[in-house]
């Protein structure tokens, strides 16, 4: 197999993943259908991030082209691997976490095991992985691809789509809705926060507010 690099992808205006990073997943939940990874995708640490997605597709055994990836990550980009299929091979461990965290990526998702989790977790660096294998990857130079899309959590990442990732889950985003969908997001957070306070509060029942009692009540009636 050969390799492709594809150019680096622009990156998401700081304005947009600041209001991405008032968000959670689960909110953009309540309405969006696509762009969630897998729930199988789960986190390593527990942290919400935002960033841009950079690609990386490598078969099985090998991670020559990840390594290499490490001299090509900018500060802000988001990691995605797709291992082609490969549930056995752990490719990122705590080298691998090292040399992403030093080049500036802010979290990564490999749709596979990882290894050494004691060491992502002391390099506090945040990650989404399908759980973790001893048996590791070597430098077997097989090939593989930057910036192309891929597959990661039965999920299609584009290079330069938007990243939110937090306890929940990992959601990618077209550049041109983040905007739009974080602020909408936003809103409906704090009115969220509202409802959350009244029922805490004793000021009001959570069904009452919400509407599910008058959809009973009227099936009763």
């Amino acid at each position: 197999m050969s390799y492709k690099i594809n150019p680096m992808p622009d990156q998401i205006p700081a304005e947009d993943l600041a209001l991405l990073a008032q968000c959670e997943t689960a909110t953009m939940g309540h309405w969006r259908q696509f762009g969630f990874l897998s729930r199988q995708i789960q986190p390593v640490i527990r942290r919400r991030v935002v960033g841009t997605a950079v690609t990386i597709a490598i078969p099985g055994p090998d991670s020559t082209l990840l390594h290499h990836l490490l001299s090509l990550i900018r500060p802000g980009d988001f990691v995605f691997v797709d291992r082609l299929h490969d549930d056995r091979f752990a490719c990122w461990g705590g080298g691998v976490t090292v040399g992403a965290k030093a080049a500036g990526a802010v979290g990564a998702v490999v749709d596979g095991p990882c290894t050494d989790v004691e060491e992502i977790e002391a390099s506090d660096f945040p990650m989404w992985c399908r759980g973790v294998s001893p048996i590791t990857t070597r430098l077997y130079d097989l090939g593989g691809a930057i910036n192309v899309p891929v597959s990661c959590g039965n999920t299609v990442v584009m290079p330069g789509d938007a990243v939110l990732a937090d306890e929940s889950g990992v959601l990618v985003l077209p550049r041109d809705e983040v905007a739009s969908e974080a602020q909408k997001a936003i809103e409906i957070q704090a009115r969220g926060k509202g409802r959350e306070g009244q029922v805490r509060d004793g000021l009001a029942r959570l069904g009452d507010l919400s509407g599910a009692t008058a959809k009973v009540l009227a099936k009763l009636g």
